[in-house]
C-alpha cells in the first residue's frame, strides 16, 4: 500500500506527518519504526497523525521513533498546527486535543512561526543534588551544567534515563546552562533514545526550572532558548512555584513530501 507523507521540522526536531482527516489504515508500531528509521525509511524523531475530533479542531496522535505511542511533543504540536493550516483545516488560531489534553495555537506570521500553548505546570521538584524534575506534557529531568556543548549527551543522558528511578517510565534528560537570561539546552529524548537537535517540552521545562531556581529573574515572563537546532521562545505566568499560560514559540517548516510503500 502506498501512503502519502509530509516531513516537517521545528528547530531540527523532525517528524513524519500522516493525514488521517478522511481516515487512515491502522499503523503498527513496527511500521512506525520503519518509517522513522534514518537508513531504511524516511527518517524522523517521531510520527504524527492528524484526524478530525468532535468538539475541537483536530486530534494529534504522536508516536516516538521506537514505534511506541508518545506523550506530548511541543515541537511536533507546532509542526502539526502548521501542517493543518497549510491544508486549510484550520485558520491562524486553533485548538486541538493531544495526549495530555487540550491545546491552543496561533500562526504568528507567514514565516512559519507558531505559538503553542502548553499545559500548566503545578509543581517543580527540586532534587537532593540540585537538579530538577517536572512534567510539561512529558517528564523532564533538568541537569545544570557549566557548558552544554562539552557534555556527552548520549552517554550521560542514557545513564539518567535508565537509572533505577526512571527506568520503568522513562524520562527526557536536559543539560542546561543560563547565560545573561538566555537558556542553552541539549536533550536526550526517551523513545528516540538519543540526543535530538531540539525538544519542545524539554525547552519549556528548562525555562520554567531556571525561573524557579532564580537563574532567570523572577520578574521575567519569557526567555529565549538556544538549542543545537535553532532558537525558541517560552512565555509564562508564574504563581509562586507553579506556572500557567505557558507558550512555546518557534519555527515549524515543511521539509519535503512524498509517497512511501507501507509494508
Amino acid at each position: 500500500m502506498e501512503l502519502k507523507f509530509y516531513k516537517y521540522q521545528g528547530t531540527g526536531n523532525d517528524f513524519i506527518i500522516l493525514d488521517g482527516w478522511e481516515g487512515l489504515p491502522e499503523i503498527s508500531s513496527g511500521q512506525v519504526r520503519r518509517l522513522c528509521d534514518r537508513k531504511f525509511g524516511i527518517g524522523a524523531d517521531g510520527l504524527m497523525i492528524i484526524s478530525k475530533e468532535e468538539g475541537t479542531d483536530f486530534r494529534m496522535r504522536y508516536y516516538n521513533s521506537d514505534g511506541n505511542v508518545g506523550s506530548m511533543c511541543g515541537n511536533g504540536g507546532r509542526c502539526l498546527v502548521q501542517f493543518a493550516f497549510s491544508q486549510s483545516y484550520i485558520g491562524k488560531t486553533t485548538s486541538f486535543i493531544a495526549s495530555d489534553g487540550p491545546h491552543k495555537a496561533v500562526i504568528q506570521s507567514e514565516k512559519d512561526w507558531v505559538s503553542l500553548q502548553m499545559g500548566n505546570v503545578p509543581e517543580i521538584k527540586l532534587l537532593e543534588n540540585g537538579d530538577c524534575f517536572l512534567n510539561t506534557g512529558s517528564p523532564h529531568y533538568i541537569k545544570w551544567v557549566a557548558d552544554p556543548s562539552t557534555v556527552d549527551v548520549f552517554s550521560e543522558g542514557k545513564k539518567i534515563r535508565n537509572s533505577s528511578t526512571y527506568i520503568e517510565e522513562g524520562v527526557n534528560v536536559n543539560f542546561v546552562r543560563v547565560q545573561q537570561g538566555r537558556v542553552e539546552v541539549r536533550t536526550y529524548e526517551r523513545g528516540v533514545e538519543d540526543e535530538t537537535l531540539s525538544c519542545g517540552t524539554g525547552v519549556t521545562a528548562s525555562v520554567l526550572a531556571a525561573v524557579m531556581m532564580e537563574k532567570i529573574s523572577s520578574s521575567a515572563e519569557g526567555a529565549e532558548v538556544i538549542t543545537p537546532g535553532g532558537e525558541l521562545y517560552v512565555k509564562f505566568k508564574r504563581k509562586n512555584n507553579s506556572f500557567e499560560d505557558v507558550w512555546l514559540e518557534g519555527p515549524a517548516e515543511l521539509v519535503f513530501e512524498g509517497s512511501v510503500e507501507l509494508i
